[in-house]
């Protein structure tokens, strides 16, 4: 029938209705940006001005501060940054330090006037500064806006290590300090041979018992790594045992009041043996005793043929 309009049955008009229901519907989160982007278009949401120069200096930003993340440029940019805005480290305070230099101390922290105090690593400048010869501790604080105190502690000389050619210094338990450069130490104990450095303050102390004795030596000589022979400065060498060096030491203190054995012309005195001493002669005075021991016989032979 012309003009009639045929319509579809309800039930298919319902499937069609509830098909494009299904296809416009949006997840929760599409559909808030949906909205946003909708309500951006049609001008219901204010942009303030120069938003979006700011975007684009802030993307910059983003960009290159990746690529010094990627070059490792970053610790340099931000103590250039730092220091350009007044963080420069411009004084440095040192105390505790003797024996070693404030400019050591500033070539190895690495300072040159541009430093800034924000990047400075506290940890790591308290490393260097422990590497250093001298530097038994190290303390670095950061006092702003300009200034970094540094305290040391530093190690104790005890006395003067000889091996070979070489001459150290150390500390009591033996440690190494550093070569020795100087005269200035001159006065400290000197301890020769293998061994030495770390046998020098259990003797030491032993020697502290017998003060005449121990003014009088230049050099403690250690002998097989067992045993000590004393060096005095008047060139007499006085040969200890391995033990009992106590009961040596008191007997050539005896021997030394009686007879005024060190005064003699004596190259050395042979205490190893706890039953005897036995003194040997420099070459001059060995010579004369010869000579005067040939005169005498002489002397006595003569005196008993004349009789």
């Amino acid at each position: 029938m012309i003009g009639k309009r045929v319509s579809a049955p309800r039930g298919r008009a319902a499937q069609l209705s509830a098909s494009a229901d299904e296809r416009l519907v949006l997840p929760r989160p599409v559909r808030r940006v949906v909205r946003f982007c909708v309500s951006l278009a049609t001008g219901r949401i204010h942009i303030p001005r120069h938003t979006g120069t700011a975007s684009v200096f802030a993307l910059f930003g983003a960009v290159g501060f990746y690529g010094m993340s990627l070059g490792g440029h970053t610790t340099d940019v931000a103590q250039a940054t730092t220091a350009a805005a007044g963080f420069a480290i411009e004084k440095v305070q040192v105390s505790g330090n003797v024996e070693t230099s404030e400019i050591d101390i500033l070539q190895l922290l690495g300072l040159d006037g541009t430093t800034s105090l924000v990047s400075l690593d506290v940890d790591a400048a308290r490393r260097k500064l422990s590497e250093l010869p001298w530097v038994e501790y190290a303390e670095v604080r950061k006092v702003y806006p300009k200034t970094i105190e540094v305290t040391l502690k530093e190690r104790e000389a005890f006395g003067i290590w000889q091996h070979g050619t070489d001459l150290a210094l150390i500390e009591r338990n033996g440690s190494v300090i550093a070569p020795l450069r100087d005269n200035k130490f001159a006065a400290l104990p000197l301890f020769v041979g293998r061994d030495a450095e770390t046998a020098a303050a259990d003797f030491e102390a032993e020697m502290a018992k017998w003060p005449e004795m121990r003014d009088r030596v230049r050099a403690y000589v250690r002998v097989a790594g067992r045993r000590w022979d004393l060096h005095l400065a008047s060139g007499v060498v006085i040969k200890l045992p391995e033990e009992d060096v106590d009961q040596a030491l008191e007997r050539l203190a005896r021997f030394e009041q009686e007879q005024g054995v060190l005064e003699r012309d004596i190259a050395a005195v042979d205490l190893r043996l706890s039953d005897r001493t036995t003194v040997r002669l420099t070459q001059g005075a060995a010579e004369r005793r010869a000579l005067a021991v040939e005169a005498r016989t002489k002397a006595l032979k003569k005196s008993g043929g004349q009789t």
